[in-house]
Order: structure tokens, then sequence, then C-alpha cells
């Protein structure tokens, strides 16, 4: 997926509600030099800080991921088969994460489910409003949550409150692999 894409839908967005950069990050939450730099970036930043800008502009965080931001019609059934879902590759970011939203297009929904690629070694920092799910498909992911450190394996999951700062990151090879489920409170 094309990471500016993020970014040019970011600054749409804004643009479209008619909010400025400084009023945007006060609301998000973020800086005004930080916003710019995402806005003008072709790397997209991490989804918890996307998730913050998406709940601000009042949008699904999928639906900054989209090819276009035009409103697309509400379905009650989404199927996304395999190797379809979008890739978000933020290797130039800090943490290194690969995502894919594997149901980017579905309008209404509470829930953004994601497979996520924690890089091997260094380890990414999150905290974002509501609840979270994962579920380890393959590898090993040293999950810290609120400063305690939990080794999750092939098949384990944990269902945390994403409001409490959590990292985490790949041990060994192959590298972990996690079906993540975040849920939103705000629609």
């Amino acid at each position: 997926m094309d990471e500016g894409l993020i970014a040019r839908n970011v600054k749409a967005l804004r643009i479209k509600k008619g909010l400025s950069l400084e009023e945007l990050s006060k609301l998000a939450g973020i800086t005004r030099g930080y916003l710019s730099k995402i806005e003008r970036s072709h790397r997209a930043p991490p989804l918890s800080t996307l998730n913050k800008i998406a709940i601000t502009l009042g949008v699904q965080l999928s639906f900054l991921l989209q090819e276009t931001t035009e409103k697309i019609k509400d379905n009650k059934l989404l199927i996304v088969r395999r190797d379809k879902g979008k890739k978000v590759i933020t290797k130039g970011t800090l943490y290194g994460y690969e995502y894919e939203a594997i149901a980017y297009n579905k309008p209404g929904k509470n829930m953004e489910p994601f497979i996520i690629l924690p890089t091997i070694g260094e380890e990414g920092n999150f905290k974002h409003e509501g609840e979270e799910f994962m579920y380890v498909l393959e590898g090993t992911h040293e999950f810290k949550y609120a400063g305690k450190k939990y080794i999750l394996r092939r098949g384990d999951s944990i269902y945390f409150d994403s409001g409490v700062p959590h990292s985490g990151r790949s041990l060994g090879k192959p590298r972990a692999k996690i079906l993540s489920v975040i849920y939103s409170y705000k629609r």
C-alpha cells in the first residue's frame, strides 16, 4: 500500500472538515509539528496515532487506508479474500511494524481487525482508546503491559484495555504474526 496515500487522506479530511493543523492537533492530542510531518510524509505513523486522528476526524481508522475518501455504501456483510487486505508497511516509522488491514472497506464498524508483524528486537510503544484483542498465529511475541512482560506463543491470546501503555516485539524466528482486533468506543 502507498503510505503516502494515508498522509494525503489525513490532510484531505482535515481540510474537508475545515480544521487547521493547530485545531486538529489539539483535538487529537498530538503536536502541530508532528501532524504537519504526518501530512507531508510518505510514511505512515503508528496505528495508535492514526487511530487518534481518525477518531478526531469522525471516521474509522480504515477510512484513512482507502484509495478514495468518498463515502462508500453501508454493507451488512464484508468478505475479504486471502491476500486482498490492505498492507501498510511502516518500515520507515520508529517501530518498523507491518500491518495488513483485513476489513478496511467495511463502513460503520466498531472493530478494526489487522494482521500485525512486529519487528524483531526493537519494540513499539502504544496507547490508544478502546480495547484490543490479540491472537498469535505464528512465532513468539513478547508483550509488555503496564510494566509487566508476557511471552505469547502460537495459539495464545490476550485481551486488554488499550488505553494502558503497551508494547511488543517478535522474539526469534519466525517473526511473530498476530491477529489484532481493536475496538473503539466511538463510532
